[in-house]
């Protein structure tokens, strides 16, 4: 290094020993060199520009950015050094802050810059950019060059990112030279925004018209989108067809078929598979690595995931990932390179098991050992904290993640918005997705997959919408699995419509598909609607029905009386269809049989079951007992829920309530504050929830005083006409919610539909209520309780008045 503080050295020898930092990523040492520039001999703007990428390829953008601001002469090859450095580091928005600057400063990109910059607004998302360097580049008429193609195939790929097919095609069909990129591009566009039968089609006419042979990447973004959609079979079509037009499959096609697999819960067919590449004589990566030894987790095979101990050091993983932590601390402690995909598996395990604290040392760990912690490390630290329901210290993470240098992905948002859903924040869930898209980060099908059921019901339908809209925009509502969950949230929150409309519009179905609209039908009451469907499935017999499409089909029988429909389907199911029938499919023959006042068959049927009653079966003998007036039936049910759950304060008021009318001494069952206080439990019994305006309210059992009492009671007298039927009962246990809830909407609220959930079984006299209210008032009525959607209208509720 210049030792002499009084020597001087030459420009091209300066040079190469900024070279020799870059090559050897010598950050301190090119930072003597820095200090030492005086000693340049005649220095030029190269020696600068050379300092720069210096600092820039060592890591150091901050410093490059410093040197490259202090600069007193800059050319292309300067902003070529500062824009390469953060694109190698992935920081896209800086990279279009310095195309900016250039503009401002009147500087022209030339046509390698200009590619950088398309790759930048292709990552954002940002079209607007986009089209802003389509037209400059159009401008400086860079399509006269000899580099046409280059430039060309980046403008295609941004549109083609950026979800922007039309721009795509159009941009495409007009350009002079199409090779292999610019087909692989708009191919990999149209998967992307999840139009795979467009992208096969535009394949074969790559060959067929245009006479150009589809490359390893083109086959493997097939492969790859078809995978990713859970039609791991198509893709493995698709390898097969690759392998006879001559092309070998390389380690991206093989963890491709792996990770397919293994992801849609066929972890045999991807060990079959790692076993074939390793007969083929292909080298895994550590992805494919990770793929196989999931697919062994799955099994709980240890022993076949030891054997690939041998072959990776990765065998960490799979120990945690069975849950045997003790083997798996052995196995990463007698690793003598661990690499951050070895602590990775090591602190998931320790997560995922409920040990956050040992996974947060080791996570700490990481960072005094030189080893940089990335996205997934803190994903799965952020998993284990939601898991184990400390959703602060999960978004505490969440937040330090950018400060850390990490960027946050879509896989991060994901996992934030499905573990407040599954920690009871609803409205936290519907918020993390808001202010992920306001921050510009793309929701993909998981992230619609994982708000949606916070929204899936009556008092969301405005959010239901919201979400379809955004799957409409970034193309992902072809997707069957984020279809199937919109029907089922559109008819969760009563948008019968709505549901019928997507499901119209799919282009493929599975049998989710199918049960979703069966089921909905079923929550909504229509008993007919849901059989014809049933009916439809069968005749294109596309799909087998399940377990669940039996059960919704059982029900919708009930619903519509249709006792002897649902017998043959029963007797068929334990015969030609050779399923077994679960507790579900018995507890919707009690139902079946229960709601057309057949209690003896009910009981009979429940005595010769062959497996246990659970509080299923019994909660619906209770419920037909009690709808027929059948008090025995409806003891019995309540003695067996009381032996199932014991502490469950409702059914001890209905064992105790059953028993006052058993005794004659209808009038004196418990109050509610005292079941309460005899229960040891703080619940209130009944509580409703009234959306209004965007809001929603809160409305106790019996508390008028906290909603402004006086015009609440003087809408409840007017109603009183309605209070007929179940009065003693209200009066008695003061579960009336229901009843406030409609007077606090007619209050505040002149039209529209009235949507109320209830926590309870809707009383008897909010039932009344609600069918006058609706008649009276020609107000349409929701209210959702545990086991049905009433959809009141003209003083008719869609139950038939069973429930």
């Amino acid at each position: 290094m210049l030792d002499d503080e009084g020597a001087s050295v030459a420009t091209k020898t300066y040079i190469s020993l900024l070279q020799s930092c870059i090559d050897s990523k010598s950050i301190a040492e090119g930072r003597q060199l820095h200090e030492k520039i005086g000693l340049v001999r005649n220095p030029t703007a190269f020696v600068e520009t050379k300092l720069v990428s210096m600092y820039a390829k060592c890591g150091d953008l901050e410093e490059a950015r410093k040197v490259f601001a202090a600069m007193h002469e800059r050319n292309l090859f300067s902003w070529s050094a500062l824009i390469n450095g953060f694109a190698r580091e992935h920081r896209w928005e800086e990279v279009l802050g310095i195309f900016f600057q250039m503009i401002e400063e009147g500087v022209t990109p030339d046509a390698f810059l200009f590619p950088k910059f398309l790759q930048a607004c292709a990552n954002l998302g940002d079209a607007e950019t986009g089209r802003l360097l389509h037209s400059l580049a159009v401008r400086t008429g860079l399509s006269e060059l000899a580099v046409e193609a280059h430039v060309s195939n980046s403008i295609l790929a941004m549109y083609a990112k950026c979800g922007e097919l039309g721009s795509a095609k159009r941009f495409f069909d007009k350009m002079g030279t199409r090779d292999r990129v610019s087909w692989n591009s708009l191919i990999s566009g149209h998967c992307q925004c999840g139009e795979l039968e467009e992208a096969l089609r535009l394949f074969e006419r790559m060959l067929q018209v245009e006479g150009i042979e589809p490359g390893l990447v083109t086959w493997n973004i097939l492969i790859t989108s078809y995978n990713q959609i859970g039609k791991a079979d198509v893709a493995m079509g698709l390898m097969k067809k690759m392998d006879h037009s001559g092309l070998v499959p390389d380690v991206v096609t093989w963890t491709s078929m792996i990770s397919g697999f293994a992801q849609n819960n066929r972890p045999e067919q991807a060990l079959d598979l790692f076993r074939q590449m390793q007969q083929a004589g292909v080298s895994a990566n550590h992805v494919t690595f990770a793929s196989t030894i999931s697919a062994c987790a799955s099994l709980k095979d240890c022993r076949a995931g030891a054997q690939l101990h041998a072959g990776a050091a990765k065998a960490g993983y799979m120990y945690a990932k069975c849950g045997r932590l003790d083997e798996a601390r052995r196995a990463f402690d007698g690793t003598a390179e661990r690499d951050v995909f070895t602590w990775n598996s090591l602190i998931g395990g320790y997560a995922q098991a409920g040990y956050c604290g040992k996974a947060y040392d080791l996570f700490s760990r990481m960072e005094g050992l030189g080893v940089q912690r990335n996205v997934v490390t803190w994903n799965v630290m952020i998993s284990g904290y939601l898991q184990s329901g400390d959703v602060d210290q999960a978004m505490e993470l969440f937040r330090s993640m950018e400060a850390d240098g990490v960027e946050r992905s879509t896989s991060s948002w994901n996992l934030l918005i499905s573990g407040s859903l599954q920690n009871s924040q609803r409205n936290a869930a519907m918020g993390i997705f808001r202010q992920m898209q306001s921050l510009g980060q793309r929701p993909n099908h998981i992230s619609i997959l994982s708000v949606l059921p916070a929204c899936a019901n009556i008092l969301s339908h405005l959010k239901v919408k919201e979400i379809h809209a955004c799957a409409l925009r970034r193309h992902l509502i072809s997707e069957v699995s984020v279809s199937n969950s919109m029907v089922d949230a559109y008819m969760k929150s009563g948008d019968v419509n709505s549901a019928e409309s997507v499901f119209a519009a799919m282009p493929s179905r599975d049998v989710l598909s199918w049960n979703s609209l069966i089921d909905g039908y079923v929550l909504h009451c229509r008993p007919t609607a849901a059989v014809d469907v049933f009916r439809r499935m069968s005749s294109e017999g596309e799909v087998k029905p399940d377990h669940s499409t039996f059960a919704g089909l059982i029900h919708a029988y009930g619903l519509g009386g249709m006792v002897a429909e649902g017998r043959r389907l029963f007797a068929s199911m334990t015969g030609e269809l050779h399923v077994r029938p679960t507790s579900e499919h018995y507890a919707a023959m009690v139902h079946l049989f229960g709601r057309s006042a057949r209690l003896t068959e009910a009981t009979g049927f429940i005595e010769k079951m062959p497996l246990e009653p659970d509080s299923k079966v019994w909660a619906a003998l209770l419920t037909a007992g009690r709808a027929h007036g059948d008090a025995a039936s409806a003891k019995l049910a309540a003695e067996n829920l009381r032996r199932l759950k014991p502490r469950n304060p409702v059914i001890k008021w209905l064992s105790l309530q059953l028993q006052a009318m058993l005794s004659g001494n209808g009038g004196d069952p418990p109050t509610a504050s005292k079941l309460k206080r005899s229960s040891g439990g703080d619940e209130a019994l009944g509580c409703c929830w009234v959306g209004l305006k965007y809001k929603v309210h809160t409305i106790p059992a019996g508390d008028v005083a906290m909603l402004g009492s006086e015009p609440i009671r003087k809408m409840l007298d007017g109603i009183q006409a309605a209070r007929d039927r179940g009065r003693g009962e209200e009066e008695a246990t003061g579960i009336r919610c229901e009843k406030i809830a409609l007077a606090f909407s007619l209050v505040h609220s002149s039209s529209g539909v009235i949507r109320i959930v209830k926590n309870l079984r809707v009383s008897a006299g909010g039932h009344a209520a609600a069918k006058f209210i609706s008649r009276a008032f020609q107000r349409e009525i929701l209210i959702k309780d545990p086991r049905s959607l009433h959809r009141f209208k003209d003083g008719q509720c869609s139950c038939g008045e069973y429930w």
